[in-house]
């Protein structure tokens, strides 16, 4: 029994594995717990020994000891539970909290370290899944194929061929009787069941799709801090107790509270509705809430709920995603499709009356030559079996006229090019910028890590006027300075998992250039730099400040407060008065010096580079509590302590897809935080500015400038500017603005927080998948997930892809319908009798556009596409040449057909049944060459390509 309490308690000793840097309370816990594991084990077994026993035989021991273990499971968290925690986040019950033991006692109770985070194995990540639940919470259930047949019976179309379905069949069983006469109307019903389940299955697979997309979309990465490591993580993997990293524009993944931060900033309207930002703080009010959205400064936070504990589950378990958008292109084929069925409902009425004229008056003949109708003499029986008759032929040009592969069309189209634009590294969030995007006549892209790779690397280093190669030569004083700079105003953090390993630096990618800058050339040590000062205040970074700031106090020298600047250089430069030189000494900047420093500015942003600066300023403690009051930092009398150039290569292929945009007619405009110099010379090298476009052409205007225009001045020169430099978030909407009242179909590419004005009012939201905050991604139409301009050019061929192709199937559905609605047309009002029956129309309208809609609605983008002008907002759906190769092909056929209507007897011999089963023969496969016809728009040479399109010779098979 020893042995096999020894292998029991082998299998808990991974989950209450006690790390060496647990707080005396949580060893104790851990203790506690071994024990009582050990002694319901030890009595568990002893109880199976007495019942072995009385039974009088003995079991064996198990070949796999891990088998042995009992069922009990420690009581994990025995001091709180995930009801208290909850209800303390949510009633934001400050004084409970303190009877708890603050912040601090919550973490205790939980197991984790405030600096250090939860141990972060897994079996500590599953302990904590099982008592406080998974974050993740429970949808609504998914729609059911029943649900899209019901939707499809909806549809208008529907609902007309089945009133004609019946009408057809009680004509037919009454003028033929019940063994022929349910032909007609029985195979309208089978092609109604057709249409529906066709419908219904790709409705329901998209629905699918749409499903996965929305999952993909909802697994947010967060940052986390797991045994002293900063990690990302899915929101899924989020569990009690993890100390999260929050930052603008970051969603809040779990209820908690806060435990560390500046000018956190949190915007609660998700929850409450409330506009007005609510501030987070560890004093008055440290409770987060999951879904809030981070609106300024940076934190951390200890999560107390996850999943359905939290409110935002609770609400999100209640709420499916609307998967039945209606996109523009949808509702102008319907109503395309209504109108058509209109023209067609006034033909058929003019069918029926023409013909019912023409058998009251006599003038039509039986088969054998006598007259139809002759006044009293007729029977009722033979009246009513030709009425039956005359209407029969009416409905089937009513089912001729309505072109219900329409719909179908746009719904394979839209859902082929969604799966193939994901794995193009687009995301498409609403069906409607699909369609849309192909209409963008101007991109407006940010710069960094869409035109950039985003793998910043710290090339140049200037002390006063003087480029600094060797660190070694810098001042301790001055380097000391650099060091706290770096080390304290900063969101990013350095991780080293051991002395002799590698850094791991976290943040934004300026943030770790800098940093591994700081730590690879000037040995910083960031950990005792954060022991020997204490941050007072933080004034966070934003694109609208473009600089953070920090006040400082040293444990040394209490008597002292520092305050560090960083940021854009020039704007740095201009809160300086002095500067210090490389060895230390503290100098003046007069005008002269001023523009030296200018020039040193403008050389580096002329070689592609950022140029960040860094100033101090030492000031008395009395001064320092004086101006504690305004929450300000000293903005003025600066001292700069250096400048810094990162280098930020652009993508390989962002050149040539630039050029494609601008040769398919789009015009390219960069709009970036960057300065003038910086922002021309990356516009040049990525090819949006041309090389003898000189600054002064207005081609490239700084945000400041543009905002200060006047309305008609802005609206003369919007469509010249091709670079905005030094732009804040209103100076993009304003030229998002501007280029839509011109007439522009406008694409925005956006990644901050800041950039959600401009992304809901642009025609077509891009944000970035990789770099792009949640705020960000929730308000865009599409998601580029590789953060690559080359993919937004891509999204764009594929938005004319869909657009050609829906076009292609309008010009052949159309011509298959005219086609047909003139033939019987001419042959009822000529013989009274239609050529192509109600079967026979719907078996090509289902097979030949059913078919149809999937060969042409899967072709691939080809080059041509963007040789192309856009085609804007004002372009019909059905163009001139549309109209052009309709006609043609449609007068072709109606030729072709009348001709063996009238004459097919006497040319090739056959009687009247032959004739028909030769006509319809005849025009299914002038529907083939329709086929090919269409899927060239403009093209004399409509066999090119065909050969690569499996899907079209599956189709056309």
């Amino acid at each position: 029994m020893s042995n096999i309490l020894h292998v029991g308690l082998n299998c808990i000793e991974p989950i209450l594995d006690m790390p060496t840097n647990r707080s005396i309370p949580n060893k104790r816990w851990h203790l506690a717990c071994t024990a009582i594991y050990s002694s319901r084990a030890l009595y568990s077994l002893l109880n199976q020994k007495k019942k072995k026993k009385k039974k009088n035989r003995k079991l064996p021991v198990p070949s796999n000891p891990s088998f042995v273990v009992v069922n009990f499971k420690p009581e994990a968290f025995s001091s709180i539970d995930h009801t208290t925690l909850t209800a303390i986040v949510n009633e934001k019950n400050f004084n409970n909290l303190l009877e708890f033991g603050g912040i601090e006692g919550v973490a205790d109770a939980l197991g984790t370290g405030i600096k250090n985070g939860i141990d972060g194995s897994v079996n500590d990540v599953a302990l904590r899944q099982e008592a406080f639940g998974s974050n993740t919470y429970q949808r609504p259930p998914a729609k059911r194929l029943f649900h899209f047949v019901v939707e499809a019976f909806k549809d208008l179309t529907i609902l007309i061929l089945i009133f004609c379905a019946a009408l057809s069949l009680g004509f037919g069983i009454k003028e033929n009787g019940a063994k022929e006469g349910w032909y007609d109307g029985g195979s309208i019903f089978v092609a109604v069941f057709l249409v529906i389940s066709v419908s219904a299955v790709s409705n329901f697979r998209q629905n699918r799709q749409l499903e996965k997309l929305s999952k993909v979309s909802n697994n947010i990465k967060v940052d986390v801090v797991r045994n002293g490591r900063r990690q990302q993580i899915s929101i899924f993997e989020v569990v009690v107790g993890d100390v999260v990293c929050l930052k603008i524009g970051d969603q809040v993944p779990a209820d908690g509270l806060f435990l560390d931060g500046h000018s956190l900033q949190v915007d609660e309207s998700s929850m409450t509705g409330e506009s007005d930002h609510v501030e987070i703080n560890s004093h008055h009010n440290p409770f987060l809430f999951s879904g809030t959205k981070v609106a300024d400064g940076y934190a951390q936070m200890l999560v107390t709920s996850v999943g359905m504990n939290t409110t935002w589950g609770e609400m999100m378990s209640t709420i499916s995603r609307d998967t039945n958008e209606q996109t523009p292109l949808q509702a102008r084929l319907n109503k395309l499709t209504l109108s058509i069925g209109k023209a067609g409902l006034a033909v058929a009425f003019l069918v029926l009356v023409v013909l019912l004229v023409r058998y009251f008056t006599g003038n039509t003949e039986d088969e054998n030559g006598n007259q139809e109708f002759n006044g009293s003499n007729t029977k009722a029986d033979d009246i009513v079996n030709s009425v039956v008759r005359i209407i029969a032929a009416a409905v089937t040009i009513v089912v001729v006229a309505i072109p219900e592969g329409l719909p179908l069309a746009v719904t394979l189209t839209l859902a082929y090019s969604m799966k193939r634009m994901m794995a193009d590294q687009a995301m498409v969030r609403k069906l409607s910028a699909c369609e849309t995007m192909g209409s963008a006549t101007t991109i407006c892209t940010d710069k960094t890590g869409t035109l950039t790779l985003n793998q910043m690397k710290v090339t140049k280093f200037w002390l006063g006027q003087d480029p600094i190669e060797d660190s070694s030569l810098i001042s301790t004083d001055l380097l000391n300075l650099i060091q706290q700079g770096v080390a304290l105003n900063t969101t990013g953090s350095i991780y080293r998992a051991t002395s002799g390993s590698n850094y791991e630096f976290s943040g934004s990618p300026t943030e770790k250039a800098v940093l591994s800058w700081a730590v690879l050339e000037l040995d910083m040590e960031m950990e005792i730099l954060i022991k020997d000062f204490t941050i007072l205040h933080v004034e966070a970074f934003n694109s609208e400040k473009k600089r953070s700031g920090v006040s400082i106090r040293g444990e040394a020298d209490h008597n002292t407060v520092h305050v560090h600047w960083k940021g854009a250089a020039e704007m740095i430069l201009a809160m300086c008065s002095s500067y210090y030189d490389a060895s230390g000494r503290m100098k003046d900047i007069d005008d002269g010096e001023r523009m030296t420093f200018e020039q040193i500015i403008q050389g580096m942003a002329a070689s592609s580079l950022r140029c960040i600066a860094f100033a101090h300023k030492q000031i008395p403690e009395e001064e320092h509590e004086i101006r504690e009051t305004s929450q300000k930092l000293e903005e003025d009398s600066l001292t700069l302590i250096g400048l810094v150039g990162i280098k930020d290569p652009c993508r390989s292929g962002v050149r040539r897809a630039v050029e494609d945009c601008q040769y398919a007619g789009v015009n390219v405009k960069m709009i970036t935080g960057d300065n003038v110099f910086t922002a021309r010379a990356i516009a040049t090298e990525c090819g949006i500015l041309k090389p003898h476009q000189d600054i002064n052409n207005e081609a490239v205007v700084e945000g400041e400038v543009f905002r200060n225009y006047t309305p008609e001045e802005r609206m003369e020169k919007v469509d010249k500017i091709r670079v905005m430099a030094r732009s804040s978030p209103f100076d993009k909407l304003l030229m998002v603005q501007c280029l839509k009242q011109k007439g522009h179909v406008v694409a925005v590419t956006g990644d901050g927080t800041n950039d959600v004005p401009a992304l809901r009012e642009a025609d077509i939201g891009l944000s970035m998948g990789i770099q792009g905050t949640e705020v960000a991604k929730e308000c865009s139409d599409i998601i580029i997930l590789d953060d690559n301009f080359a993919s937004v050019a891509t999204v764009l061929k594929w938005g004319r892809c869909v657009y050609n192709n829906i076009q292609k199937f309008i010009q052949f559905q159309l011509t298959v319908n005219v086609a047909a609605l003139v033939i019987n047309f001419v042959a009822a009002i000529s013989s009274g009798d239609v050529t192509l029956t109600a079967v026979q129309l719907l078996w090509v309208n289902l097979i030949m556009d059913t078919l149809g809609a999937l060969a042409l609605a899967t072709e691939q983008p080809t080059k041509e596409l963007m040789k192309r002008p856009p085609v804007g907002w004002t372009e019909p759906l059905i163009t001139n040449i549309m109209w052009r190769n309709l006609l043609v092909q449609a007068l072709y056929q109606i030729g072709v057909l009348l001709t063996l209507q009238f004459k097919g007897e006497s040319i090739f011999g056959v009687n009247e049944k032959v004739k028909d089963t030769l006509i319809f023969n005849t025009f299914v496969l002038c529907q083939v060459f329709n086929e090919f016809n269409a899927r060239k728009l403009e093209k004399k040479n409509v066999f090119k390509g065909y050969i690569k399109t499996s899907c079209f010779w599956g189709s056309l098979g």
